[in-house]
């Protein structure tokens, strides 16, 4: 059994339309957000950690000073599946209550 069905192309582009800042770059998704500064993203990358851990399923991070990006794929089942779609909207959720 596989550890998360791939989505299909037109699931995966219905899951893009809700999640409007995140883009498709082949088997993965991808979004930047600008922080205030750069103790403000790596916040923001500390409370992702924790939600990935809580999920159990892990973004690639990139810091570049005060800009943090997060890349999500499922290696394990070779593509995007339903498990990024909802990280992705669990970043979301952290990004907004970190500007509130």
């Amino acid at each position: 059994m596989p550890y998360a069905p791939l989505l299909s192309e037109a699931e995966v582009d219905a899951g893009l339309r809700e999640l409007v800042d995140w883009q498709r770059a082949g088997a993965w998704i991808t979004r930047s957000v600008r922080c205030p500064s750069f103790r403000a993203a790596i916040e923001l990358v500390n409370r992702v950690a924790d939600a990935a851990e809580a999920a159990d399923h892990h973004p690639d991070i990139e810091i570049a000073w005060r800009r943090a990006t997060f890349r999500l794929t499922t290696k394990a089942a070779g593509g995007l599946t339903g498990r990024d779609l909802s990280m992705a909207a669990s970043i979301d959720a952290l990004i907004t209550a970190g500007r509130g």
